[in-house]
């Protein structure tokens, strides 16, 4: 049964970060959006490597603009990931077609995605006291699997 969710990832710097979340979405069956600009090609072999061969089975689209993958996929809700975001990942009650999305490595989402979405900014418990963030490939797969669980396990 697929995973009906989508996973985005705004403006992606790392191509190893985005090949293993390509596995993540692969193994879950998600469709991975990327919005330019990328900081790597698609060819990189950084990404392919990542990816394993995995990534020919990867639902990917990647959008010219913010904008354009709303346009283009219109989910009908949004969950943004954040370090910023005051309320817990653990509080989110998922559906089918929700996006999950992710800043980049460097700066996380753009600023006026804050105020913007505000209502739907949430963050990864991170009771380390030390901890900052967590990388972008594993805050990927555990906000992913959480709705995972959610949407495919018995309550």
């Amino acid at each position: 049964m697929p995973t009906p969710l989508h996973i985005v990832l705004v403006k992606p710097e790392i191509p190893h970060n985005t090949g293993a979340i390509g596995r993540v979405c692969v193994g879950l069956d998600c469709a991975l959006h990327l919005i330019r600009p990328l900081g790597f090609h698609l060819s990189d072999q950084y990404l392919q490597r990542a990816g394993l061969d995995y990534w020919e089975h990867l639902r990917l689209t990647v959008h010219d603009s913010w904008d354009g993958f709303l346009a283009d996929v219109k989910p009908p809700r949004l969950f943004f990931l954040s370090t910023r975001g005051e309320r817990s990942l653990y509080g989110c009650a998922f559906q089918p077609d929700d996006a999950l999305v992710f800043g980049n490595e460097g700066s996380g989402l753009p600023k006026d995605f804050y105020p913007r979405y505000s209502d739907r900014l949430f963050q990864i418990p991170m009771p380390g006291e030390h901890a900052r963030s967590i990388n972008l490939a594993n805050a990927v797969s555990i906000a992913a699997y959480e709705a995972y669980r959610q949407l495919t396990l018995p309550r």
